[in-house]
């Protein structure tokens, strides 16, 4: 019976596997900035915070959609265990280096399940992962403006304030 079902599902089987791990790398994406947003406010951060805030709710969101659409294809999506989050971080650029090294983590992982999708022809899937392959261009886009903030201004005192203000406006 289990491999009938298997047979029946409109994506291949190999693939939902790599879906299924992408949705746990999703959710750790989300439980670590929502670490990081702990830390932006209990150090006075608020825009800071707020920016980290709105990035673990996306990432949470970023794992629905690939949980529905799992479920949505006849496979079974398995929700995550999550461990192993960082709470202590030395600084906000700090913050945002670990960030930007996260996103690629995951951009990579996106692109690895691309060429899976390819080799096996599971069009719809990959189909649905272009969403995600740009999703990711802007959301390394982002790290990097906030980077370029640092290198600009330093990080002394003031600057951290000024930088903090400049937070909402790297989505634009």
């Amino acid at each position: 019976m289990k491999d009938l079902v298997r047979q029946r599902l409109s994506i291949n089987v190999d693939v939902m596997d790599l879906l299924n791990e992408q949705i746990v790398k999703e959710a750790h994406s989300s439980s670590v900035y929502l670490a990081m947003a702990s830390w932006c406010d209990h150090n006075a951060l608020n825009n800071s915070a707020e920016f980290f805030y709105e990035q673990s709710k996306e990432e949470r969101d970023h794992m629905m959609r690939i949980f529905k659409f799992i479920n949505d294809n006849g496979g079974m999506a398995i929700s995550p265990e999550v461990t192993d989050i960082p709470h202590d971080f030395d600084s906000l650029e700090g913050i945002f280096e670990t960030s930007l090294e996260q996103e690629i983590a995951i951009t990579k992982s996106i692109h690895n399940i691309v060429l899976k999708c390819r080799k096996v022809n599971d069009l719809a899937t990959e189909s649905f992962l272009q969403w995600f392959v740009k999703e990711q261009m802007e959301e390394e886009q982002t790290m990097r403006k906030a980077l370029d903030l640092f290198d600009l201004m330093g990080t002394d005192g003031i600057a951290l304030k000024l930088i903090d203000e400049r937070i909402p406006k790297i989505k634009e």
